[in-house]
């Protein structure tokens, strides 16, 4: 048994987002697509606000030289990067341009259920804009309000 090749790109993760437990990278369809096209998934919906605290950034595209040298080392940093303004538990993911998703959190349960999440919002955003291309994302009060009861400081949704 060896260590991930992607290792390198953990550590990065592990070593600037100090309140994640967990790191997993998927090629799931969907996601990966949005990935490959170089494009965030907005937040269209509720089911989406109430994981991600807006869209699902995706990275710049990667330099030649990112690539060449320290490619899965360079695929953290340009993680990091995009999370330079964003706080990662909030926005539990990314699209790594032209590559795939990765996501994270508190526990490697969370990281896992936040990658099915993903690749759920990336299938719905998917079918969402296929069936009005003119869609818009949903408007702050509803984003903040999804995402603020399950993850706020005055969090009440569900059972206790």
């Amino acid at each position: 048994m060896r260590p991930s090749s992607d290792t390198p790109t953990h550590l990065e993760l592990y070593r600037n987002f100090d309140t994640i437990g967990g790191v997993c990278h998927t090629h799931s369809v969907n996601a990966t697509m949005w990935a490959q096209a170089c494009r965030e998934i907005p937040c269209l919906g509720t089911t989406h606000a109430d994981f991600f605290y807006g869209p699902v950034p995706v990275t710049d595209v990667m330099t030649a030289d990112e690539i060449k040298s320290n490619y899965e080392l360079n695929t953290g940093k340009v993680i990091v990067r995009r999370f330079a303004n964003l706080d990662p538990l909030q926005i539990p993911g990314v699209l790594v341009a032209n590559h795939g998703p990765f996501t994270w959190g508190k526990t490697p349960a969370a990281t896992v259920e936040a990658a099915v999440v993903l690749e759920q919002m990336a299938t719905m955003a998917l079918g969402t804009l296929l069936i009005n291309p003119k869609q818009d994302k949903i408007s702050q009060v509803l984003l903040d309000k999804h995402y603020l009861r399950k993850h706020g400081r005055d969090a009440y949704y569900g059972q206790k």
